[in-house]
């Protein structure tokens, strides 16, 4: 018998019903499971109600279709198996004023086929029934929407985080109580959160992303016999499940794996091949809308914009990688100058270096993280680094897309005219606004920026400022007394950049290890080498004063 569609009311427990003490209703047949579930209430005296019934209802009669010979032949099987062949739910049996008892006949078949039978006293109308019933559909579904918010509001913060697909997938599996997954376009897991199901279970749900996932992505085989039996493909509102074509996928996919589990796979975005799988043992109302609105910030957060900027971006990239100059592509990039943001993660929930090393993904709470924990990036901690979805994040909440995502440290090209403000969960260096001629030293003027907010652990500096003194002395001038001041130094770059940062940072040593990874007896030491080699005193001010005009020349 082909499984029947769900009504779209909420589901309402046929115990709570039974609970209404003013209807005083009492369940006389069939089991006593408190998962039995009802999602309308209909009154019909029709012998065969079958034609009348969507599936799911509390079936309420008072007999009068019943005649006078039922109880000696097939009358109450046959009336009952219609029922249940048309997917009803529950029989409620009104006494009086047709019968002065349930029959016994009823009640037998009832117990026969397993439907619940439910006697209504005379005092109770069908009428307070059925109202009962829509009460109770009203006050779950104020619970469902309550529900759908709350997660709707939980997942959207976790997408601002610094870590935002980690913790999508985190609030994702919390609330839906299972296992979440991102899977990548070659089938390969991303990330995943809540505790992983049995291996057979997670093949099912590798194997129901092919469903969703575009025909062009490969995907590794997934061993046979390892998927449920009841796949069911469903496409998003305002379009049909094959709209788009013969090859076009619908956009999610459900399923129950042997075991019994929920499965369902969302596909993110249109052709990329990313998709969320949800693993769980029950499917709860709203866990579809819950599902969707992370399918859709995951879409947003690993998704890359195919747009005439995406284009100009690979032209621009093609043209470099054939020799053409820096200088001569930047045009299509967009109009100059440009700023060079650095950026470092300074609070992470998972850590990527522990997955790197253990093969598998952290599952820090992010909302319970232990306070007084070392900070990422300290001496004597573990690291964080940025991950490539953490990066595009960066880069999309300043506003550019040309974002590289190195292995310690993410690089963004950001337009001149925007105004850089902290991030969150963020430590940012910021050069001075630059000609493409110009970015390899901007470049230098962020990453030494950051490594001065790291030092003082502020979320972020900017390179330079107001014109000052400085800017009166000839360029040319200026960089030649620099040269001949620091020549001793110009064969050991490690030194050079060790009296910047001493410098920079008030001859701060402690200052100085951290922004330099180094410790600070070895600050000691190259600080100790440069006085020696320029032949200068370092504790007179006017000394570093010059010193530190003549390192600023050299940027």
């Amino acid at each position: 018998m082909p499984e029947l569609p769900v009504p779209p009311t909420p589901p309402v427990p046929l115990a709570a019903l039974l609970a209404r003490e003013d209807l005083a209703l009492r369940r006389i047949a069939g089991p006593s499971d408190p998962g039995i579930v009802i999602h309308s209430a209909h009154t019909s005296e029709m012998a065969d109600p079958y034609p009348y019934l969507l599936g799911g209802e509390l079936l309420l009669t008072a007999g009068v279709h019943i005649p006078d010979a039922a109880g000696s032949g097939s009358y109450f099987d046959d009336y009952v198996g219609r029922i249940v062949a048309a997917g009803g739910a529950a029989l409620g049996f009104g006494v009086a004023p047709v019968h002065d008892t349930v029959p016994r006949a009823l009640v037998a078949a009832c117990a026969a086929y397993e439907l619940p039978l439910v006697e209504v006293p005379p005092q109770t109308p069908f009428a307070a029934v059925a109202r009962a019933v829509w009460q109770l559909m009203a006050q779950a579904r104020l619970a469902e929407l309550r529900r759908v918010t709350e997660a709707q509001q939980s997942l959207a913060a976790a997408a601002s985080r610094p870590d935002p697909v980690p913790s999508v997938l985190h609030r994702l599996s919390r609330r839906l109580d299972g296992w979440a997954v991102l899977y990548g376009p070659e089938g390969t897991e991303i990330a995943s959160a809540g505790p992983r199901p049995p291996a057979p279970v997670a093949h099912a749900l590798a194997s129901l992303t092919t469903v969703v996932r575009p025909a062009d992505a490969q995907a590794p085989p997934v061993p046979p016999g390892q998927a449920g039996a009841q796949g069911v493909a469903s496409a998003p509102s305002g379009g049909p499940a094959g709209s788009g074509g013969p090859g076009a996928r619908p956009a999610s996919a459900t399923d129950t794996a042997a075991d019994g589990s929920r499965l369902a796979a969302y596909a993110l975005g249109a052709g990329r091949g990313f998709v969320l799988g949800v693993a769980g043992g029950r499917r709860e109302p709203g866990d579809h809308t819950i599902a969707s609105v992370a399918a859709v910030l995951l879409a947003l957060l690993t998704g890359e914009h195919q747009s005439a900027t995406g284009a100009a971006r690979v032209s621009a990239l093609v043209r470099v990688l054939l020799g053409t100059a820096p200088a001569d592509v930047a045009p299509l990039l967009g109009a100059g100058p440009w700023l060079v943001v650095h950026g470092h993660p300074n609070a992470r929930t998972t850590r990527p270096a522990a997955t790197a090393r253990t093969g598998r993904q952290a599952t820090a709470d992010p909302d319970t993280a232990r306070p007084g924990a070392p900070r990422p990036g300290a001496p004597g901690s573990d690291a964080p680094l940025p991950d490539p979805v953490a990066a595009a994040a960066l880069g999309a909440a300043l506003g550019s897309a040309l974002v590289d995502g190195g292995p310690d440290v993410v690089r963004v090209l950001v337009p001149g005219d925007r105004e850089i403000v902290p991030q969150d969960g963020w430590t940012l260096g910021v050069s001075s606004p630059a000609a493409p001629d110009g970015w390899r030293d901007a470049d230098a003027q962020a990453a030494r920026a950051l490594a001065r907010a790291r030092a003082t652990r502020v979320p972020l500096v900017g390179h330079g400022g107001p014109a000052g003194f400085a800017d009166l002395v000839e360029t040319g001038a200026a960089r030649a007394h620099a040269r001949a001041l620091l020549a001793p130094l110009a064969g050991s770059p490690a030194l050079t950049e060790t009296l910047r940062a001493w410098l920079s940072l008030h001859g701060s040593w402690d200052r100085t290890a951290v922004a330099l990874a180094v410790h600070r007896n070895t600050v000691r030491q190259r600080v100790a080498r440069s006085a020696a080699l320029l032949g200068a005193d370092l504790d007179d001010p006017d000394v570093r004063m010059e010193l530190w005009f003549a390192l600023r020349q050299g940027e």
